[in-house]
């Protein structure tokens, strides 16, 4: 069942990457937040401890958002991803940064607003 969900989040994905559309200008797309967040989706449908390869894709999202318009890309990519895909456990999301040691200064929620984030 948990392959099943992963293989699933994984086409979900692949189908927002090709249907987003991308910035002009920044380090961050959604692609980018796509493979970085991939390794993620078990934690982000069941909780739990997240893996190191999840943290690590984490972490390079985090560095590599170092603009308002990264910044703000990454959070409406991952507001689709949440939209698109199903089972993603809101809690887990939001969690997620701070399970990795990432502090972001923006709540990661469907009601979060992207284009005041900084």
């Amino acid at each position: 069942m948990a392959v099943a969900k992963i293989i699933v989040l994984a086409a979900l994905l692949c189908f927002m990457v090709a249907s987003a559309p991308h910035p002009a200008e920044g380090a961050v797309t959604c692609q980018s937040v796509v493979t970085s967040l991939t390794p993620c989706a078990s934690y982000l449908t069941t909780g739990g401890q997240a893996p190191p390869a999840c943290c690590s894709g984490v972490n390079s999202l985090f560095k590599a958002a170092a603009t308002t318009t990264d910044r703000q890309t990454a959070c409406r990519c991952m507001q689709q991803a949440a939209r698109m895909v199903p089972g993603i456990n809101p809690n887990a999301a939001s969690s997620l940064p701070g399970k990795c040691g990432v502090n972001i200064p923006y709540k990661i929620s469907p009601s979060t607003d992207c284009s005041k984030v900084q």
